[in-house]
This record gives structure tokens, sequence and C-alpha cells, in this order.
């Protein structure tokens, strides 16, 4: 993990595309801003591990366990 020191409205570069830049610091909580190309997901970890989650339950399901959604009906 590289670590580094960066004050109020200073930037990090990541490679040529993402710039993350200290917006503000309150006692023990840093507000990031991230500028990225929307290709590029950006997510807090907790929801990223969420996501990671459901795709693994869902790539799990066996074959009929969804529903067609707004599909035709035999009524």
């Amino acid at each position: 993990m590289l670590v580094l020191s960066r004050h109020r409205d200073e930037s990090i570069m990541i490679g040529d595309d993402v710039v993350v830049t200290i917006v503000d610091i309150r006692g023990d909580k840093v507000r990031l801003g991230i500028e990225a190309p929307q290709s590029i997901p950006v997510h807090r970890q907790e929801v990223y591990d969420a996501i990671q989650r459901e795709n693994r339950r869902a790539s799990q399901m066996g074959p009929g366990a969804t529903k067609d959604v707004g599909g035709p009906t035999d009524d």
C-alpha cells in the first residue's frame, strides 16, 4: 500500500484518468472528490463488497430461479 500525505485541495493522480482530491478534513474524517471516466466504477468499499456478494449469489442460481419480469403472460 502506498501512503501519501496531502492537504486540503491537493490531489493525487491514479494513471492518466483518475484524480483524487482532498475536499475537506474534519476531525478523523476526510472527504474525497474523485474524478474518473464513467467507464471506471467508483464505490465505497462496503458498497463494492455488497455488489460482489450479490453477483456471486446471482451466478449460483440455477436456470428457472428467476422470473421474466414484465414479459408476456398466459392469462
